[in-house]
């Protein structure tokens, strides 16, 4: 007689899509994550994290999934510290991680991403499977035309903010010309073969934060959203 599997595993193999349920957490439930069906179309500039928040509210308003719109949601974007001037307080670094609440979040197809923070950064929970836009629709990735696998996070693999030596996230994600944002890739294929280069939220710096430099890299301005509540 088979023993039954663990409570840990049992959860860990329904998230990879092995498993049909979790004792402790359903195997569906409502619309919590997707990536933007499009950006801001001014490339990095989002209009800061406000922004970009208030875009993940409006695309989910739109999505028709069932009390999407009620929910609050919140952009997969790190901001790194500010350091105290002479005329400014010193302001701490925005972590991804912190902003999207505590889980559970599912895709657009009710397909449970991940049951918090710890195990959406652990895993391989999001691939070009599961990061579904906010209407159930396939995010194109490496091999389909154009590629879009680029998608904007500012953050390192943990979900937390870079130090401010260099830009990561297009000058606090308000320019659409000048600098540079990190970017994951959703559909996990990188431009090495190493697992940092695959990763869904940390994989390169883009080649700027104007639109044409994001297309030209393999994006288009999308990123994550997470419902926080």
């Amino acid at each position: 007689m088979r023993r039954a599997l663990s409570l840990s595993t049992a959860c860990a193999l329904a998230v990879a899509g092995m498993l049909s349920g979790c004792a402790s957490t359903p195997a569906s439930g409502p619309l919590g994550f997707f990536v933007t069906s499009v950006g801001s179309g001014q490339g990095g500039n989002l209009g800061g994290l406000a922004g970009a928040d208030a875009h993940c509210q409006k695309l989910a308003a739109a999505s028709g999934a069932s009390g999407a719109g009620a929910r609050t949601w919140r952009a997969y974007l790190s901001l790194p510290p500010i350091f105290a001037t002479a005329s400014a307080a010193a302001v701490p670094a925005v972590n991804a991680r912190d902003r999207i609440g505590a889980g559970p979040w599912y895709n657009a197809a009710g397909v449970l991403v991940a049951r918090d923070a710890t195990e959406l950064h652990a895993g391989g929970a999001i691939t070009k499977a599961t990061a579904l836009d906010e209407r159930g629709r396939t995010v194109n990735g490496r091999g389909d035309t154009p590629n879009e696998h680029d998608i904007l996070t500012g953050s390192r693999d943990d979900g937390t903010a870079f130090a401010p030596q260099a830009d990561t996230t297009c000058r606090a994600w308000t320019s659409s010309t000048e600098g540079s944002a990190i970017v994951g890739h959703h559909d996990r294929i990188g431009p090495l073969p190493e697992n940092w280069a695959k990763s869904w939220n940390f994989s390169h710096p883009s080649a700027g934060c104007s639109q044409e430099a994001l297309v030209r890299t393999g994006g288009s301005g999308r990123f994550y959203c997470f419902a926080a509540n």
